[in-house]
């Protein structure tokens, strides 16, 4: 079967930078499927983006369908036939198939005998198929926004001006969005920009590289890092690459130029954070620092021409990047005039939640929390209730309604400003500590104390209202409040018991609908999160379900376990020993009431259940004060050592022996040992 390069490409006018790359893997994603759903055999896909076209490269496509060997059913065969000659109903089955009944055969299958007919069917060819599966393709595209353009009907990101579908050297005959396909392309818009035609798919990324159009997504992206690192250090300097500016940037050209510019050095009095926001978000340039990490009054742009006057066009940069830093020192100077206390007023007239109030009641409940956690974690009281009063005040500033992912970091400044104590202005930075996943939590108390207070009052106030998230909707980022609430008490090492926490932050809401099941459901959303935190450190799920069966309400200590119990796990006594805690907690369960209160030593009749009851005496005296420590790895490790008198009691002794008071004492026994690894996690449950 032979087989060519597929090609199709849709020439539109400027895409919007965040769509292009979703938009040219779902196109690829939806010929793949058409492709495969058609059987028609094809190699690697590749997706092409820039802001003028998306475009689907396919090789060795198969140019038709593989022939396929067809059966159909017709009537029964005692339907078919009567006194030997064919009835109408075989007839009619034969006219339908073009041939005579002669030429039927018999389909033998469970239910009887069927007249049938066999035939092999040829493959579609491959240059038929592709415009439907184009145009499902393209229909299925995940488009933001739709438009119309000029007098047309049909709908698009942008105005579609050009398709190309090339299956080899050959044009496809198709239409789609109104434009009929063709073998022609354009390159640049000012660099190349009369069209031009492709001879073969194959062609496609060359010939666009000689039109000035770097269409490939990652060469680009990877060009535009390359030209900035260079230009960078031309400009004895450091440059930082933010991927998801990199990203977007890279969506904004097809011939990447970098260029080096400057802006007044007078503007470096405002906080660089503010700069750079700016920078980043109106005019997409890279920032540059100096070798102690300070920002340098120099930015990097990426053009989308290699103009003959580069001079110009940085002229043209540095013009229009001024206005924006002059509005950012505007912003800054104008919120220095009040200090942030002054503005908590104003938190009276933010609604946080409908049912829970605004951001002055937040800052009032939250303050009480972190009071009360700063007071558990030697930290100070007094810090940590102003901290929870100023938190969010910096959320009203000019500066961040401009930019809002500055919240936290104004506040940080203005506090300093205002002389508030360091560890209250460093604590409204840190309040948002950690954002995502390996993120470092607060260094300071009065700030661990405000992140754990914020977050506890989300979720007991939104689970309260009965918000509780779903799988696919979370709009109060609560699985993220939780993780971070974990994180902090695991990574800062805050022997902090949780349901008391949510206890108190739940009782700072003066009405919640569903406060009587609060706690406990909040508790069990919080704690199920270890799993994927446990996931995320390799541990495997049947360890934290083991943890999971014990009351265990401090994440601190739970985490420990996790990682107690996985490393016991791997010991090679540890599949033995689930074993044996299983067999006990099914005998103890049919037993109820049945077992003695303590083991008594003079009912100990056989040699192995003398020696378990020795070990297990053993074992406790040595493990208690390493569970009361917190030890648990070091106290499993003493438990595996059980393996034997275990393996022993079960291979030698009866444990339902006829005696009551034997039986009873034997069951005292294992209750013993199931109670010694019950202090750690249910262990029986590893053998899932």
């Amino acid at each position: 079967m032979a087989t060519e390069t597929f090609l199709i490409e849709l020439g539109v006018e400027e895409l919007p930078p965040g769509a292009i790359d979703s938009l040219a893997d779902a196109l690829a994603e939806g010929i793949r499927r058409g492709l495969a759903e058609a059987e028609v055999s094809f190699g690697d896909i590749r997706a092409y983006a820039t802001p003028r076209r998306l475009a689907v490269q396919v090789a060795e496509l198969a140019d038709k369908q593989p022939d396929r060997e067809v059966e159909r059913r017709g009537p029964a065969l005692a339907a078919a036939f009567k006194d030997g000659q064919p009835t109408r109903a075989a007839e009619g089955f034969a006219r339908s198939c073009g041939v005579e009944v002669a030429d039927l055969i018999h389909l033998e299958t469970d239910k009887g005998t069927w007249l049938g007919y066999r035939e092999r069917q040829q493959g579609e060819a491959t240059v038929r198929l592709l415009p439907a599966i184009v145009d499902r393709a393209i229909a299925a595209l995940p488009v933001p926004k739709n438009m119309r353009w000029g007098a047309s009907r049909i709908e698009f990101s942008r105005p579609v001006h050009w398709l190309v579908m090339l299956y080899g050297s050959t044009v496809v005959e198709a239409e789609s969005l109104g434009l009929s396909a063709g073998r022609t392309t354009r390159g640049h818009r000012f660099h190349a920009p009369e069209p031009f035609e492709l001879g073969h798919a194959d062609d496609y990324l060359e010939a666009l590289d000689r039109a000035w159009v770097v269409a490939d997504r990652e060469r680009r992206r990877e060009r535009i890092r390359e030209q900035v690192l260079a230009e960078a250090e031309v400009q004895e300097a450091q440059a930082v690459i933010d991927e998801a500016l990199l990203t977007e940037v890279s969506g904004l050209v097809e011939w990447p130029v970098a260029l080096a510019g400057s802006f007044d050095e007078r503007f470096l009095e405002v906080p660089a954070e503010c700069l750079i926001s700016s920078m980043k978000a109106n005019q997409k340039y890279f920032h540059l620092l100096d070798e102690q990490g300070r920002l340098k009054p120099q930015f990097i742009t990426i053009s989308n021409i290699d103009s003959q006057e580069p001079q110009r066009v940085i002229e043209g940069n540095e013009k229009v990047i001024r206005p924006r830093l002059a509005d950012a020192a505007f912003f800054y100077d104008t919120d220095r005039k009040r200090p942030l206390a002054a503005r908590l007023p104003g938190l009276a007239n933010v609604v946080f939640q409908q049912q829970l109030g605004t951001l002055a009641d937040k800052a009032h409940r939250s303050a009480a929390v972190a009071a009360f956690i700063a007071g558990r974690i030697d930290g100070d009281v007094g810090l940590a209730r102003r901290a929870a009063e100023l938190a969010k005040c910096d959320l009203v500033t000019e500066m961040v309604l401009e930019f809002p992912e500055l919240q936290g970091i104004m506040g940080r400044y203005y506090a300093a400003h205002d002389g508030e104590p360091a560890e209250v202005a460093q604590a409204l930075e840190e309040q948002y500590l950690p954002r995502f996943a390996g993120d470092a939590i607060p260094a300071s108390r009065t700030g661990q104390a405000l992140a754990l207070a914020d977050r506890l009052d989300t979720l007991t106030g939104i689970f309260g209202i009965g918000q509780r998230p779903s799988g696919t909707k979370d709009p109060f980022a609560l699985r993220r409040a939780a993780i971070g609430v974990l994180n902090i008490l695991v990574k800062g090492e805050l022997a902090l018991d949780l349901r008391e926490l949510l206890e108190l932050a739940a009782a700072q809401h003066q009405e919640l609908p569903y406060a009587e099941t609060l706690t406990e459901e909040v508790l069990a959303y919080m704690l199920d999160r270890f799993r994927a935190w446990g996931q995320d450190e390799g541990i495997p799920a049947e360890v934290y379900l083991a943890v999971r069966a014990r009351p265990v309400t401090s994440p601190l200590d739970f985490a420990r376990r996790l990682r107690a119990v996985h490393a016991f796990s791997r010991r090679e006594e540890a599949t033995a020993l689930a074993a044996a805690n299983k067999r006990v907690a099914n005998i103890l369960a049919k037993q109820a009431g049945e077992t003695a209160e303590r083991v008594d030593a003079a009912l100990l009749l056989e040699p192995a259940e003398q020696a378990l009851n020795d070990a297990v005496a053993s074992s406790r005296e040595r493990v208690m004060p390493l569970f009361a420590e917190g030890r648990y790895r070091e106290a499993l490790d003493i438990l595996a050592g059980l393996r034997a008198p275990v393996d022993a009691f079960f291979d030698d002794v009866m444990v339902m022996a006829d005696d009551e008071a034997i039986r009873r004492n034997r069951l005292a026994l294992l209750a013993g040992l199931q109670a010694l690894f019950l202090e750690v996690a249910d262990i029986a449950l590893l053998q899932q």
